[in-house]
Order: C-alpha cells, then structure tokens, then sequence
C-alpha cells in the first residue's frame, strides 16, 4: 500500500499519543491534552502547552485533513492574543517546530545580550 494511504489510516488519537509521549520529554514544558465533549470547549486545539513561557497549541489532524470552520476561528482567536498555534500531522511536525522555535528564542536572548 503506498505511504500517503497508510498515513491516511492513522487515527488522529495514535497521533495525538505520540506527540504526547515527545513532549513529555521536552524541558521547561508544561501541556496538558484538551478533552472534547460535553465539559470541553469546542474549537479548542488538541494539545495546549506553556513553553518558556509561551503559549503553544497543536491541533492534531490525520494526514489530509484541515480544521473545522470553528477550530479556524478559534486558531485566529489564539493567534491575534499572541499564542502560537500548529496544525500538526505526525509527532515530526512537532519536533521540527519546536526546533524553528528554539532557534527563534535563541536569536532573540542573543539580540538581548548584545543591545
């Protein structure tokens, strides 16, 4: 079976539970998984983490597939606060993101130390 088949097999909850076994291994993170259902509000992405600081949330969604109209809004909502919001396909999404960041905090605290 070709690859983009098979990926598109994957639930969206292995997904979610590999990016979950990664960033229990990240330091100075704290997340938690968002829980859908009568309690939980809807639109809200998957995974919510604070990073150094900062406000992080993946919306998990299996290859091919994009966010409902309502998690569109609630990503923009977010963005427009200042979070950071990713839509993510696989546990690699995750990692190269935070990889992007890291760089980007690094540049900054190096920008605050030479000003």
């Amino acid at each position: 079976m070709e690859r983009s088949k098979l990926e598109s097999k994957i639930l969206e909850s292995k997904i979610t539970a590999e990016i979950m076994r990664y960033l229990k291994k990240v330091p100075y993170l704290f997340f938690w998984k968002e829980h859908g259902g009568m309690y939980g509000t809807a639109g809200i992405p998957d995974i919510i983490c604070c990073y150094q600081g900062r406000f992080l949330a993946f919306e998990v969604k299996r290859p091919g597939e994009r966010p409902t109209k309502l998690q569109e809004k609630t990503i923009k909502d977010i963005q427009e606060a200042g979070g950071i919001v990713y839509v993510v396909n696989s546990v690699d999404d995750v990692k190269k993101y935070f990889e992007s960041l890291n760089k980007s905090l690094c540049r900054k605290k190096l920008k605050e130390v030479v000003s």
